[in-house]
């Protein structure tokens, strides 16, 4: 018994259960709310991580090969674009291979300023052509220089009206495909045709682009490119 005057508490029946009770209530439920929401982000990231995959994917597209005036080599990437064009030839679907010109860089610009002989990339791309079997009558160099894409294609679209033939086949690099496709088909459209092809040897890996430096900028490029087209090219070259 307590001293005279002292306070004693008496819990009432089940009162520390329910108090208890009501914790572990708590607890359960907070684990439940905490194992959903780590399974929501599992999810969520695994289909980011599908979608950055399937990225790399979409950007690529080889369409089916057809009988054509010429195969034409745009520029850059080399030497994978002239080792494919060059292929083609072989393989007889046009009995021409074009070759883009380049504007001089700025660092080209400042090499011949120095009196410094630059051997542009479309002589490297004749040299390969000819290599793999393709005859130097059989090359041309489209001697317009270009500065993009947009540029290479009206090229080649005007090209082609000249000579009254319907349709080329346009070699470029895997990440470029789809942006030359979609390129073509605002600039020029379905008349005359551009089958896009892209390098067989390309190194670019649409599974793992993340992960390599040249494929990460080349897909980041791409998707920016494809917005420019998409929003009718707000952005150009610089003159």
């Amino acid at each position: 018994m307590g001293a005279p005057g002292e306070k004693i508490l008496i819990p009432l029946e089940g009162t520390s259960n329910r108090i208890f009770g009501t914790d572990r209530v708590s607890t359960r439920t907070w684990a439940v709310r905490a194992g959903a929401l780590l399974a929501v982000l599992v999810l969520v990231g695994a289909l980011i991580l599908v979608g950055i995959r399937g990225l790399g994917y979409w950007l690529e597209v080889d369409d089916p090969l057809e009988h054509a005036r010429a195969v034409v080599v745009l520029g850059g990437h080399w030497p994978f674009r002239a080792m494919e064009a060059a292929s083609i030839y072989q393989c007889r679907w046009a009995p021409e291979v074009w070759v883009t010109t380049a504007v001089h860089s700025a660092e080209e610009q400042a090499l011949n300023r120095l009196g410094l002989q630059v051997v542009g990339a479309d002589a490297y791309e004749r040299a390969v052509l000819e290599r793999l079997g393709v005859p130097a009558a059989a090359i041309r160099i489209l001697n317009e220089r270009v500065r993009n894409t947009v540029d290479e294609i009206q090229l080649v679209s005007r090209e082609l009206g000249r000579i009254n033939a319907d349709r080329v086949i346009l070699v470029t690099s895997k990440a470029h495909s789809r942006r030359v496709r979609t390129t073509w088909r605002a600039v020029v459209g379905d008349s005359p045709r551009g089958i896009v092809r892209y390098a067989s040897e390309d190194p670019y890996d649409p599974d793992r682009w993340w992960r390599r430096t040249p494929d990460a900028l080349a897909v980041s490029r791409e998707v920016f490119g494809l917005m420019n087209v998409w929003a009718g090219f707000p952005v150009r070259p610089a003159p």
